[in-house]
């Protein structure tokens, strides 16, 4: 059953997989892929169908956050267990934040390398420009 309190916050007592979908954004086919990945843990019911409750919908939303930010699905473990681990958030624990560094680091990098590939092709340009006129084809 969900129920939104006064704050925005949404409360979970057992839901099945489509209402925790529904709740987070997502999709049930993605949860069941956050399962196989290990990220999620879903309990069965006596029919043998998930069961999830408000610790899931934490771990999906820190997921999905963490997704729209460029982070891959392997990158996003040190928050899950940090959620799971009981914290509130998942960005409070040492891996998280060591996962924040090293995310940070490869975005320099990249950001290095794409600098690097700009001032090539301008050079370029510049060079082709001073040699010939430039046509419209």
């Amino acid at each position: 059953m969900l129920a939104l309190t006064r704050t925005s916050r949404v409360s979970v007592d057992f839901v099945q997989i489509s209402e925790l979908a529904a709740a987070a954004g997502t999709t049930p086919r993605a949860l069941r892929f956050y399962e196989q990945a290990g990220l999620l843990m879903a309990a069965r019911d006596d029919r043998g169908y998930r069961e999830y409750d408000a610790a899931d919908l934490a771990v999906v939303r820190q997921i999905r956050s963490l997704a729209d930010i460029g982070f891959t699905l392997e990158e996003t473990r040190p928050f899950v267990d940090c959620l799971r681990a009981g914290n509130e958030c998942g960005d409070v624990c040492a891996g998280s934040i060591e996962t924040y560094r090293r995310k940070l680091e490869a975005l320099d990098a990249a950001i290095a390398d794409l600098q690097h590939s700009r001032q090539s092709i301008a050079a370029a340009l510049d060079a082709v420009s001073a040699r010939h006129t430039i046509t419209e084809d």
